[in-house]
């Protein structure tokens, strides 16, 4: 075999493996079923009873990034997905909710058997969030649910373990990792009209 043909061939393989890890990669975003997630919210920085007339007009903002450039928010009170709520000994209680919105979810807890007992939250969504957005620059959830019911074993375990160190704030960093989630940062109640404001002068 020539030099020639030699290079040729490791440049091919080269390619090829490329093109595999690309698609295990794929397959790994495709099949995890947590794509978005908060954590430690303060539920006095939202106003869960925003008056009359707009009693289901509150929002669940959370945003990456804070200037203009960079800056995404979008409202989680459609989200599906896990939660767990925290109170002064740490967590309180754990649920997860696909048909009824968290935002509904979490706003009974406040008045259920659970009320007064947390005060933070975590949230491990399994909408998307999509580029597209509203009026008012906020970007959209998928309508709809991931349809796929299996999950790669590996990338389950995976998830859980990052889920588990991200809920319990551990500080094993490097194993916290989510397949594809992104982090969503909670929008304060001082800064809405702010970085709404900003997204508006884009």
């Amino acid at each position: 075999m020539s030099a020639r043909m030699v290079r040729s061939w490791a440049c091919s393989e080269g390619e090829n493996r490329l093109v595999l890890r690309r698609r295990r990669r794929k397959r790994g975003a495709d099949v995890s079923p947590i794509h978005a997630f908060g954590l430690f919210w303060q539920t006095d920085e939202i106003d869960w009873f925003p008056g009359r007339g707009k009693r289901d007009a509150f929002r669940l903002l959370g945003r990456q990034g804070k200037y203009a450039s960079k800056l995404r928010i979008a409202d989680f009170r459609e989200q599906r997905g896990m939660y767990i709520l925290y109170g002064n000994y740490g967590p309180h209680y754990a649920g997860l909710t696909q048909r009824q919105a968290l935002g509904k979810r979490l706003k009974d807890h406040l008045l259920d058997e659970h009320g007064g007992k947390w005060d933070h939250f975590s949230w491990f969504g399994f909408k998307q969030v999509l580029k597209r957005r509203n009026r008012e620059g906020l970007h959209l959830l998928k309508e709809q649910l991931p349809k796929r019911t299996s999950i790669d074993p590996n990338t389950a375990i995976k998830e859980m373990k990052a889920l588990l160190i991200k809920a319990m704030a551990l500080t094993n960093i490097s194993e916290s990792r989510f397949a594809n989630a992104e982090e969503w940062f909670q929008v304060k109640k001082l800064e809405v009209d702010t970085l709404l404001h900003r997204l508006g002068r884009r």
